[in-house]
């Protein structure tokens, strides 16, 4: 995805074309999304729209390896957000699944350090294709390590099916009782300040993909305009900081509360988005923009396996697969609607100043959110008690090692 835009410009595509694609992409990617988690929680195996996401993005690699028209950019972009509508529910909800006896909070942590370790390692692949002047063949890599996924998977399959339906009625369950089914939508009101404060943090994530190398390029009010090399370096820059900060953040939030760990990110993004505002206003603002780069990493760390943990505390686990629908939409919208909504603000002022005290306003504006999580429900689906509050959920093995064990 960080790459297209380079891949489809230098074949002349003008910026509209480039744009509408990826926009297409992330509105598909929107509907397939719901309809995975649906799927899920109607039972389907999480490995199985995992498998879909590898053929449909090897489809859409082998389609852009050779698109040099409008159309098939057009196509491959679609089995693309296919793709990730597909894979981004069921791969959430599998991690709780596959713990075992490590807490899910932990499990969250070491995902997304992987997911940071990737992009990472994508982004110097891309840099390196880009210096040879194959730019294309991250396409190709990427339809192998596709390809990879699809072999991995069938020999070794995700955990699948929710632990609840797993459990004996007569077993004991350590942190509650037994979670009556909720059928109709109040199971959604506890999740609704999650999704708020998902909606701001995976905003504040896209405008760092599409409008901050768009600032720094153009210039503040006295701060100067960096180079595009320049400006790429601070991106790559920040990567780096989320490689590094990702495991050790996220291990030590997993041992504190949801609340806490989305109040630090929030914390964590106003403060970077004053600073990069800020930059704007000095001519030496380039050092301000550099401070911003941790304090927004940290809290990039800090926000993505704490809101995954989040949803599995505040959803009854017959609708966790929709849950997880719901919170990969805000990544989808905020990817459709911060770009336009930066871009605009952007042209209009002719600088970021206003958009970035925004942003970190809107950061301070959710803090009251936190107020209303709690953990309602455990990995295996039971109701937290009361004392469980102040502690993370601790995961229960759901399978009795026999049938023995399982009488007694």
């Amino acid at each position: 995805m960080f790459m297209t835009p380079l891949i489809f410009h230098a074949i002349d595509f003008s910026a509209r074309e480039v744009g509408s694609g990826l926009a297409v992409s992330a509105l598909i990617g929107t509907v397939v999304r719901l309809l995975s988690g649906a799927l899920l929680d109607r039972g389907i195996r999480c490995s199985w729209p995992v498998r879909g996401t590898t053929l449909l993005a090897i489809a859409a690699d082998l389609i852009l390896l050779q698109a040099n028209s409008y159309n098939s950019y057009l196509l491959g972009q679609l089995l693309l957000g296919c793709a990730a509508g597909l894979y981004w529910p069921a791969i959430e909800l599998a991690v709780p699944l596959s713990c075992g006896n490590l807490p899910s909070s932990r499990g969250y942590a070491l995902v997304r350090s992987a997911d940071a370790l990737g992009i990472g390692i994508g982004t110097l692949i891309g840099t390196v294709a880009a210096s040879l002047g194959v730019l294309r063949t991250v396409y190709s890599v990427e339809a192998v390590c596709m390809g990879a996924v699809l072999v991995l998977i069938s020999l070794v399959p995700l955990q699948d099916g929710p632990p609840y339906r797993n459990l004996s009625a007569n077993s004991p369950d350590p942190l509650g009782q037994r979670p009556r089914p909720m059928t109709r939508l109040p199971w959604l009101l506890p999740l609704l300040p999650v999704l708020l404060i998902s909606v701001v943090a995976t905003g504040i994530l896209a405008l760092q993909q599409s409008a901050l190398p768009l600032d720094l390029v153009r210039g503040g009010l006295v701060r100067p305009a960096l180079s595009e090399s320049h400006s790429s370096a601070l991106i790559a820059l920040q990567l780096t900081l989320l490689v590094s900060l990702q495991w050790p953040v996220g291990r030590w939030l997993a041992e504190r509360s949801v609340a806490f760990g989305l109040g630090l990110s929030l914390a964590g993004f106003s403060l970077g988005c004053s600073l990069i505002a800020l930059s704007s206003l000095f001519e030496n603002g380039t050092i301000l923009v550099l401070a911003a780069l941790l304090p927004m990493a940290f809290a990039q760390a800090a926000f993505l396996p704490t809101a995954t943990e989040a949803v599995i505390e505040e959803t009854p686990p017959e609708h966790r697969g929709l849950a997880m629908a719901l919170f990969s939409q805000c990544f989808a919208i905020s990817a459709i609607v911060a770009p336009l909504a930066g871009g605009a603000l952007l042209d209009l002022q002719n600088n970021g100043l206003l958009l970035w005290l925004i942003v970190g306003g809107a950061c301070l504006a959710v803090l009251p959110a936190l107020s209303q999580l709690k953990p309602r429900y455990s990995v295996n689906g039971a109701i937290a008690s009361k004392n469980s509050e102040t502690h993370r959920l601790q995961p229960i093995n759901p399978r009795p090692a026999n049938s023995r064990e399982a009488k007694n």
